[in-house]
């Protein structure tokens, strides 16, 4: 039987997590951020004895749920409780008014784009309980301990163009851009970058830019041209993107670099790059290669 948890339950769920996601170093972590999504999503965790599964809604989208993560520890496995897990879920968003279920990434607030095929007892278990596979999507993995990270020469080329290159504000403890960070740029240039991130892509991008961990960008003559994001999932690389009329300056491979150059301060030795599109540019500026496969499932609940 399930149950729904407190604070004090998400610190067991975090350790089921991290015993049981092998794959995903910040597992843990992972409990912590999805319990902290933007003020429009529902959520819930729900616990059995040894497993956890966090499920959500959005009042953006109320016809779509999603099971955001499912975990049962090792010691637990081979009884039953992933399936019941995952029906509490679906029992919980049929309660908040939605008609299909999804394992599929929730952005911008998301653990995964779907199941990683790797871990395929919980892709086996999603399709025996009716769950289709509709999409494919990909991360490509930086090696951080020998990718070339310089941008030296690179911030020269863009200087003599006018272009400038920096590092904003750490986020505030609510999301918001917050205090100097260590290059000296205010959180008021978080501000301005989170502005122009949802003017040219979306809310879901300009709220992981607002979370971030580190976020860098590029400017001329005092107006935002680009952005990159790292930690907006925790470990991940990602979002990024140069408007267009600044494209073909080689922007995105220096902003690229000085985020993955943070990620291995911080203490990682590789980092994903969450839901990849361009291929070949990653693979060219800092030779990541294609690596995690996610099928993205889903099922209609009524």
């Amino acid at each position: 039987m399930s149950h729904a948890v407190g604070a004090a339950g998400l610190e067991e769920a975090a350790r089921v997590a991290g015993a049981a996601l092998t794959l995903d170093p910040e597992a843990s972590a992972l409990v912590g951020w999805l319990s902290r999504p933007p003020a429009d999503r529902r959520w819930t965790a729900l616990a059995t004895d040894g497993g956890v599964v966090m499920a959500s809604v959005s009042t953006k989208d109320p016809d779509v749920g999603h099971v955001d993560l499912l975990a049962v520890h090792p010691s637990a496995r081979g009884q039953g409780r992933g399936r019941a897990l995952v029906r509490a879920a679906e029992e919980w968003l049929l309660q908040q008014g939605a008609r299909q279920a999804r394992f599929a990434g929730n952005p911008p607030c998301y653990a995964w784009p779907g199941i990683d095929v790797r871990y395929t007892a919980a892709a086996c278990l999603a399709e025996s309980l009716g769950y289709e596979q509709y999409q494919v999507a990909w991360n490509m993995t930086a090696d951080l301990s020998s990718a070339d990270l310089s941008v030296d020469e690179d911030l020269l080329r863009l200087e003599k163009a006018g272009v400038a290159v920096r590092a904003a504000g750490a986020p505030d403890a609510s999301g918001a851009a917050g205090a100097a960070g260590a290059s000296g740029a205010s959180g008021s240039d978080r501000e301005r970058v989170v502005a122009f991130v949802a003017e040219h892509w979306n809310e879901s991008w300009a709220w992981e830019a607002a979370n971030a961990d580190g976020l860098h960008y590029a400017e001329r003559d005092g107006r935002v041209l680009a952005f990159a994001a790292w930690g907006s999932r925790p470990g991940w690389f990602g979002p990024t993107g140069t408007a267009p009329d600044a494209r073909g300056l080689g922007i995105g491979g220096v902003l690229l670099r000085r985020c993955l150059a943070d990620q291995r301060a911080a203490g990682q030795t590789s980092a994903q790059i969450g839901w990849v599109g361009p291929l070949r540019f990653y693979s060219r500026v800092v030779g990541a290669r294609a690596e995690r496969v996610f099928w993205l499932y889903r099922r209609d609940l009524a």
